[in-house]
């Protein structure tokens, strides 16, 4: 695995993390009641995303060991994902 898949693979584990944790314990204006003008109901009361962050992140870390762990190792490779045999080579 060279520097740049290892940083992509961490940039898409890390968004795909940032997508799932975005909406747990969300508190909305419409659940404490006060709506501000102009603002959906459905709007952020209280919204922190440097906590998130921090969340995602460590998560994110977590995964992307085991996950790059599993590819650097070779226990599953790109071949044992072919299950159409594409990658093989035709015999002349």
């Amino acid at each position: 695995m060279t520097i740049t898949a290892a940083l992509v693979l961490f940039a898409v584990i890390w968004f795909m993390v940032l997508f799932l944790v975005l909406p747990l314990r969300l508190t909305t204006q419409g659940d404490l009641g006060e709506v501000a003008k102009g603002t959906p109901a459905g709007a952020p009361a209280v919204f922190s995303f440097r906590k998130k962050a921090k969340i995602v992140t460590l998560i994110t870390i977590v995964l992307w060991v085991i996950i790059a762990g599993i590819i650097i190792s070779g226990v599953i490779s790109v071949r044992d994902l072919d299950w159409f045999n594409r990658m093989s080579t035709p015999s002349l």
